[in-house]
């Protein structure tokens, strides 16, 4: 029996010894590459647009509460919820006996001061021309009587007063309507007790042919702007119709509360389809005035202290702090230190540290 040669054994061991320690090598290599190939794409920059809807309000154009100026009781009411006024109209009259009182003493006030000034003027006159004599009238006699004179002038001035002010209080038993609407309360029946420190309004005046639709735009939405001056809406009491409000006004601030800021649009209620009170679905169509950057949601990492997007700068990974902005659809309006053409990871996560060495992996076009 014959066996082999010492070398040929040798040689053939050190070849399957290479031959393993290879394939573990290729092996890790292998897998090595496809760990650090990522997929990403290319920065730029694309047009904003969203279609969002708010909850929000109707109220009236104008909205008056009607409290008594002064204390009486309710003599007559002219209208009753529902009715329409026109601006000037008589709505309720107050009796207030002590005001009639005070109105015509405060004459009779008048009359008396006139007849005591009519009476010292004539005096001063007197003693004036009789002062043209020499010696006649002493001097502190001509200014006594000067005196009186200018006292009850100022007296028969403030009784005026006095009458044009109780005469404005009378005035005030007169509830007029501030301008043309609707009654929308009435809370006395003639004989009620009233006065100024009533805590509910005798009546409730409402201008509602036009109504204010007031929308709470979060914040992150205030530095966009409506597509269209004019926005859709849609009221729980009819949802199978479309409204359209005109944007009127923005409130420039933002609200503490609930960080958002109020936008007034204008509804014609020419026929008073809609109500006052209502509340209402706004649609809005928001967009940027120039583009802006929009990538995938997945490219976008959020840790405890940081949101970033992970850009290749040199074949290596580098964050790059970014804010939100509008969110159009599967994307999201990102704004931070970043240029057209950058190259962003697909999906970034805290995982991939910076400066870590990855291969691009673009999309197959």
């Amino acid at each position: 029996m014959r066996f082999p040669s010492p070398i040929i054994v040798s040689v053939s061991a050190a070849i399957v010894l290479t031959a393993c320690q290879q394939q573990p090598r290729e092996e890790a290599a292998t897998k090595k590459a496809g760990s650090d190939s990522v997929s990403v794409f290319l920065l730029k920059k694309d047009t904003v647009n969203k279609q969002v809807t708010f909850p929000a309000e109707l109220i009236p154009l104008e909205r008056a509460e009607m409290f008594a100026k002064v204390s009486g009781y309710v003599g007559s009411l002219k209208v009753d919820i529902g009715d329409k006024v026109s601006k000037g109209q008589l709505l309720a009259v107050l009796e207030a006996p002590e005001a009639q009182a005070n109105y015509a003493q405060a004459n009779a006030d008048v009359q008396t001061a006139r007849s005591r000034y009519l009476g010292s003027l004539d005096a001063y006159h007197r003693i004036v021309n009789a002062a043209k004599v020499e010696g006649t009238v002493a001097a502190g006699e001509l200014e006594k009587a000067r005196s009186a004179m200018m006292a009850d002038s100022a007296a028969l001035n403030a009784a005026r007063s006095r009458t044009t002010a109780y005469g404005q209080l009378k005035d005030y038993l007169m509830i007029r309507a501030p301008f043309s609407g609707i009654v929308t309360q009435r809370n006395v029946d003639p004989g009620t007790l009233v006065s100024a420190g009533n805590s509910k309004p005798l009546l409730v005046v409402e201008n509602i042919s036009t109504l204010r639709l007031r929308v709470p735009v979060p914040e992150a939405y205030t530095a966009a702007g409506t597509a269209t001056p004019t926005i859709d809406f849609t009221v729980d009491a009819r949802p199978d119709v479309t409204y359209q409000a005109k944007l009127s006004r923005k409130a420039g601030v933002i609200n503490l509360a609930n960080r958002t800021e109020t936008w007034e649009f204008l509804f014609q209620n020419d026929q008073q389809q809609l109500k006052s009170g209502m509340f209402a679905n706004a649609i809005l169509k928001l967009g940027r005035p120039a583009p802006t950057f929009l990538v995938p949601a997945s490219a976008v990492a959020t840790n405890l202290e940081k949101r970033f997007v992970i850009r290749l700068n040199g074949g290596k990974a580098e964050w790059v702090d970014v804010r939100n902005g509008i969110n159009p659809g599967d994307k999201m309006e990102i704004f931070g230190s970043l240029t057209a053409g950058d190259t962003l990871l697909v999906r970034a996560t805290d995982e991939i540290k910076p400066g870590t060495a990855l291969v691009p992996k673009f999309p197959k076009k």
